[in-house]
């Protein structure tokens, strides 16, 4: 869902400060906001909370669920909050795992691990510590924050080190799936660009496309930071609802609904990497939101 506000003369004029009046956030969870990339002004995305609005211009909240810096959920209006939030409760699905694995269903909108700019945010992997009581549980890889699918953890350090040289070698399948912008050509395109120096080969395949938007299948030889995104963008494909590497202006209205990225891992598969007769493959379905993006675009 997407709230829209119009610039009154009296209003506030520095975005956060209008943003917090008008939607009844609190001035930090409206920071949050547009540091997500989900405020628009007259159709372009804004994301410096010190923008200074003009009268008559409309401003745009995507849809998403908005928590503050500490990651606690914003849910009364200003000046009404309860005195001491709780944390989101999330629960992680658990798609495979036996004895030395685990695959979970990663939600979007919550990072992977920890970071140095994020310490107090909660994250996948300590999420999944308390919920499986295995304090040895360590990711093998990492999605983006708002990415969401297959994700491998290992439940030793043995299992860990022998995982990390797989991904290492390439020996593991990963396929994903994205909403791009715009009707890609191609039934099957192979995209070759080097991404921070580094050789980047991702396979892109056409599922379903229209004049608006293309459903693609992608699956990637090398694991790059932010290589999808980054590749669908250089060819003018960018994914739906990136705010980084996407469009900046949304020509089109429902480019405003998206709350985040379009992009879901929807398949891991490896050979066991301690019992290599074995293999692991665990399939994702689309989310919900994805598939509501998927019939917003007829796709």
């Amino acid at each position: 869902m997407t709230r829209s506000f119009t610039v009154r003369r009296n209003d506030p004029h520095l975005l956060q400060d209008f943003l917090s009046v008008k939607s009844g956030l609190s001035r930090r969870a409206a920071k949050a906001a547009i540091d997500a990339r989900r405020v628009w002004v007259d159709g372009k995305c804004v994301w410096m909370a010190r923008h200074e609005l003009k009268t008559g211009s409309e401003v745009s909240v995507a849809g998403g669920e908005t928590r503050d810096s500490s990651g606690a959920r914003e849910t009364g209006r200003r000046g009404k909050a309860p005195a001491q939030r709780p944390r989101t409760v999330w629960n992680i699905r658990i798609l495979w795992q036996d004895g030395d694995y685990l695959v979970c269903d990663k939600p979007a909108g919550i990072l992977s691990t920890a970071n140095a700019e994020s310490r107090s945010k909660r994250n996948v992997e300590e999420i999944l510590r308390e919920q499986e009581g295995n304090p040895e549980l360590r990711a093998v890889h990492r999605l983006d924050r708002d990415t969401s699918g297959c994700m491998l953890f290992a439940k030793s350090r043995a299992a860990l080190d022998a995982a990390v040289e797989m991904f290492k070698t390439h020996s593991v399948s990963k396929t994903y799936h994205a909403i791009a912008a715009g009707a890609f050509e191609y039934a099957r395109r192979t995209i070759e660009a080097p991404i921070d120096g580094k050789r980047a080969v991702s396979h892109v395949s056409r599922e379903t496309a229209t004049r608006d938007a293309s459903f693609l299948r992608i699956k990637i030889e090398t694991g790059r930071t932010n290589q999808i995104r980054r590749h669908l963008a250089s060819i003018r494909h960018p994914v739906l609802g990136d705010r980084v590497f996407g469009f900046k202006n949304a020509a089109d209205r429902r480019m405003m609904q998206i709350a985040r990225q379009m992009l879901h891992a929807s398949t891991l598969e490896l050979p066991h990497p301690l019992h290599p007769r074995d293999a692991i493959k665990v399939h994702s379905p689309l989310p919900a939101d994805f598939r509501a993006t998927l019939r917003m675009f007829s796709l």
